[in-house]
């Protein structure tokens, strides 16, 4: 039988070492026994192991103390302690110490196998992840199929790597085009569920009924056209992961459902009675501001938050600008290999004009960018002619002036009519994005979108190609 694991006991009931040795060792555990405190630290000092069962009770140190030091020899040991009813509270103070997890006496055999299982997973996941964390430090700027070396993107990595082997419910908020779904796609490819189904939900493509059934499924006869029993998303995403494609879209009648998914982790299928159980890590995209959708009454306050558990931020590429050249090259090589065009290089000055442009569509304008650049170049050298009229005629940021008029002006008069103008400006610079000219005025969003209506300023319409957000 393969090894499934190194497991340490440390219990000073002789009967309580015997019977864990009994259940571990024809599961393929190496399983080594230590009648006290001591004795098993010393074990843990000698060898590695994947996970330690410590009884809470012991005489001299108690499993509290040889839990302390267990974790001093080896932080990442999963550990899981062994208690009495009457001491649970005591097991919840461990957890809080850094155990894995409890169990209870007299305990059932196919929960210590399932909380063990659980815990040499867990050291695993974390041994391979610190690898993976090693290994970025070292390695080209790559982390899957996500190009970076930036700080801002750096630590994206990091909390992938952190949150990946959890079953917490993500969430990734970003402009579109940032790259949301490969973030979410790394997110399970690096869980213990990477073998189990990725299934992507287009969350506003779909009126709420058939976005219902496509996610919960129906019976037959559920409406008209349903001739068939059908299974849903979560049905055929369950051990694996499903990821919300911008997950505000989804409609407030069906908001309550998936709340119902997250909390109790079941659902019915469209006109069933049926309860059906699925065991789903959820996967959540956002583009727009969630909070404000909630203030509006557009976005249910308890589904927010059982989605904002952890989160994370993906910056837009005018904030990582260092990264632009490894983009470029990384579809260079994409596209010059697609189109028979291996070699592909970036003229300087062509470069010079992707790095001051300011990509309200963010990596997925630049791939666009590349990949025309790649299909229309007659040469292997890429120059500024190939590069988009948007992008070489990216307007600068300016400051308005103001026309005196005879009679003159108050200082109330100018410092309106300046903001007005200075707003107007600002948005033409940022291609009517709203949120990135309040970026460049460096004030909130709300407040823009305040001094908009207080000086009528009219929605700007984005320029031909632009590939930003809509106006907000």
């Amino acid at each position: 039988m393969a090894r499934a694991g190194s497991i340490l006991v440390i219990d000073d009931e002789e009967i309580m070492r015997e019977i864990l040795e009994a259940l571990l060792t024809p599961e393929g555990y190496d399983v080594r026994l230590a009648s006290h405190g001591a004795e098993g630290l010393d074990l843990a000092r000698s060898m590695p192991f994947d996970a330690a069962v410590v009884d809470v009770m012991m005489p001299g140190m108690d499993g509290l103390a040889v839990l302390d030091e267990l974790k001093k020899i080896d932080d990442d040991l999963a550990v899981v302690m062994v208690t009495a009813y009457a001491s649970v509270d005591t097991a919840v103070d461990a957890m809080k110490r850094g155990a894995l997890d409890y169990i209870t006496k007299p305990f059932k055999n196919d929960e210590v196998l399932l909380v063990l299982q659980h815990a040499v997973e867990r050291r695993r996941l974390v041994t391979e992840n610190r690898s993976l964390r090693q290994n970025l430090q070292e390695r080209y700027h790559r982390f899957d199929n996500i190009i970076g070396k930036s700080p801002s993107m750096r630590r994206v990595f990091d909390l992938i790597i952190q949150a990946a082997p959890s079953r917490s419910t993500i969430l990734i908020e970003g402009e579109s085009g940032t790259g949301k779904e490969l973030i979410a796609r790394a997110i399970h490819t690096h869980s213990a569920r990477s073998e189990r189904s990725f299934v992507t939900v287009n969350s506003g493509s779909l009126p709420p009924d058939l976005l219902e059934s496509n996610l919960f499924g129906h019976v037959k006869g559920a409406f008209t056209g349903a001739v068939y029993p059908k299974k849903g998303l979560f049905e055929i995403a369950d051990r694996g992961s499903i990821f919300f494609d911008e997950i505000g879209n989804v409609p407030l009648e069906t908001q309550p459902k998936l709340l119902r998914v997250i909390q109790e982790r079941e659902f019915m299928r469209l006109g069933g009675v049926e309860t059906i159980k699925v065991d789903v890590r959820i996967i959540a995209a956002t583009n727009i501001d969630l909070q404000k959708m909630m203030q509006d009454g557009l976005f249910r306050e308890d589904l927010f938050y059982r989605l904002h558990v952890i989160t994370i931020q993906l910056p837009p590429l005018r904030a990582r600008k260092d990264d632009i050249p490894l983009l470029v090259q990384h579809f260079l090589q994409k596209y010059g290999e697609e189109n028979g065009k291996p070699g592909l290089e970036l003229a300087p000055d062509a470069l010079d004009l992707l790095m001051e442009y300011e990509w309200p569509g963010n990596v997925r304008e630049l791939e666009n960018v590349i990949e025309r650049a790649a299909v229309l170049t007659q040469g292997s050298r890429i120059g500024t002619a190939m590069i988009p009229d948007q992008v070489r005629r990216s307007p600068a940021f300016q400051i308005p002036h103001i026309t005196v008029p005879p009679d003159g002006l108050s200082m109330k008069d100018v410092v309106t009519s300046f903001e007005k103008r200075l707003i107007e400006s600002t948005l033409e610079s940022a291609g009517g994005v709203q949120k990135r000219a309040a970026e460049l005025l460096r004030i909130k969003p709300t407040t823009l979108n305040e001094m908009i209506k207080r000086y009528d300023i009219a929605p700007r319409r984005k320029r031909n190609g632009d590939a930003g957000e809509a106006d907000q």
